[in-house]
């Protein structure tokens, strides 16, 4: 074993006090490790240094999102699927299933994470699949506090509701994916939201 792999060894021993051992950081005490032992505490090395390596391709990758993308912040969203021609519509107003999640507008697509440290998104939607985009009304959730609301709709049929205590925010978000979808589209924005 290296140095810096024996200063990690102890200190892992340091971490999980095996009980029954001696140790002396000095090092002046000698360890004995049983076979046993000894593999335990390398399956523990090899874990740790796995997770390491996760959790820093996650920083890195949070670090490259966030410098690259043109927007990105925490929205609550919920989905809806447009009603199938015949079908009436669904009242689901009173159904309150709006989840936090982490959106970024990058390139030509809005990406939505559940939590800004993931390194995959749940879903994504190309901005030259955005058929319309508009303001919701407000609305009031238990907590007495007003959320102010949009959708972008995809040819697809997906509507994608995304709200936040925010105005500011909204508008932001309204303004940017406005503009963006009707440079991807190659149209102009019809007075409804759609694009042409």
């Amino acid at each position: 074993m290296s140095g810096r792999k024996i200063r990690t060894a102890a200190s892992m021993l340091n971490i999980f006090t095996l009980r029954g051992l001696p140790w002396v950081s000095n090092g002046q005490e000698k360890v004995e490790l049983t076979a046993t032992e000894l593999e335990s505490l390398r399956s523990e090395l090899a874990d740790l240094e796995e997770r390491e390596a996760y959790l820093k391709a996650q920083l890195e990758h949070v670090d490259e999102m966030l410098r690259s993308a043109r927007l990105s912040g925490y929205l609550y969203i919920r989905t809806r699927w447009l009603a199938l021609p015949g079908e009436p519509p669904i009242d689901d107003t009173d159904v309150d299933d709006w989840l936090p999640r982490f959106v970024v507008l990058h390139g030509p697509c809005i990406f939505f994470y559940l939590l800004c440290t993931d390194l995959s998104p749940q879903d994504s939607t190309l901005l030259s699949d955005i058929v319309e985009i508009g303001s919701l009304p407000q609305f009031t959730r238990e907590d007495d506090e007003t959320w102010h609301c949009f959708y972008i709709l995809t040819r697809q049929g997906l509507r994608f509701e995304c709200s936040s205590i925010s105005k500011l925010q909204v508008d932001l978000w309204l303004t940017i994916l406005q503009t963006d979808c009707k440079h991807a589209a190659g149209g102009t924005k019809a007075p409804n939201g759609s694009i042409e």
